[in-house]
């Protein structure tokens, strides 16, 4: 029922020409589609990636985290405004590889890791949504959806739940903007995943199908059928991704914790968590 994707942070930092073959490799393990993160958006390979696709038969979506140099938050007016114009150029790539539709998820409304030492303020959250809108308004006129994620408390102050990422919704008040749930994050910030859910309701536009220790999907603590029931019960019909980090990738290990191989391989991760979570989707569906 649902399309599946598969993150490319699992093989690739920085997702460059050498990196095109992992769109036929994802299909070939049994996904839909690829979820690309667009770190470094002058050096994604724009046409082989659009080949790759019409190839293939697959379709992209794509991630964007924000970084210090990059930060919407900042309390520089100078770093605030580089962060628009990186993630103005994210969806310029986005849309350039795959058209009007496709969505831009992750930590991209503030840096990823970065710390104050205390709470939001007022202050962060009103540059934060008038950064954010601006770039949505952007994105809107070329079909493309920016998703906001919620992460643990670990990899930001800002936004944690599932009802913050939803009033952050509601104040940029741009039609495209939506919120990408991870089931890693939401096992430790949520009350209950049917919960969050069912209360995020329409502004669900995308979902990371992530174990509770980033290992392989089905195999640890998720209640996945929970997490099932509620996508179903509000009528979800965005993309699940697979998502995780391997210790190889050390910047990335390194901001995600990683010091230990979470599965056999990045293979056995998304292709044996793609199996379980497709026989949990038929348990619930029918």
């Amino acid at each position: 029922m649902y399309k599946y994707g598969l993150m490319s942070l699992l093989y690739t930092g920085n997702y460059t020409k050498e990196d095109v073959d992992f769109i036929s490799h994802a299909k070939d393990l049994g996904f839909d589609g690829v979820e690309i993160h667009l770190g470094s958006p002058d050096t994604v390979p724009v046409e082989e990636t659009k080949n790759a696709m019409k190839e293939t038969g697959m379709e992209a979506n794509f991630a964007v985290t924000l970084t210090e140099d990059t930060n919407a938050i900042a309390k520089d007016a100078d770093v605030r405004k580089k962060g628009v114009d990186f993630f103005k150029k994210c969806v310029d790539v986005a849309h350039a590889i795959s058209g009007s539709g496709c969505g831009i998820g992750g930590v991209n409304y503030a840096a990823w890791g970065y710390f104050t030492g205390s709470a939001r303020t007022e202050q962060e959250w009103e540059w934060a949504v008038i950064n954010f809108k601006e770039v949505a308004r952007y994105a809107n006129d070329k079909g493309v959806a920016l998703n906001v994620e919620p992460v643990n408390r670990f990899e930001t102050f800002f936004l944690n739940t599932a009802a913050d990422a939803v009033q952050f919704c509601k104040d940029v008040g741009v039609s495209n903007t939506r919120v990408h749930l991870d089931a890693y994050h939401m096992i430790r910030e949520e009350k209950s995943f049917y919960k969050a859910i069912v209360e995020t309701g329409d502004y669900l536009g995308h979902f990371h199908a992530c174990e509770n220790e980033r290992g392989i999907p089905g195999t640890g603590l998720v209640p996945w059928e929970e997490l099932y029931r509620a996508l179903k019960d509000i009528n979800y019909g965005g993309w699940i991704t697979i998502e995780s980090f391997v210790p190889d990738i050390e910047e990335l290990a390194r901001l995600c914790a990683i010091w230990r191989k979470l599965a056999p391989s990045a293979d056995a991760l998304a292709g044996d968590g793609l199996k379980n979570i497709k026989v949990i989707e038929k348990k619930v569906f029918g």
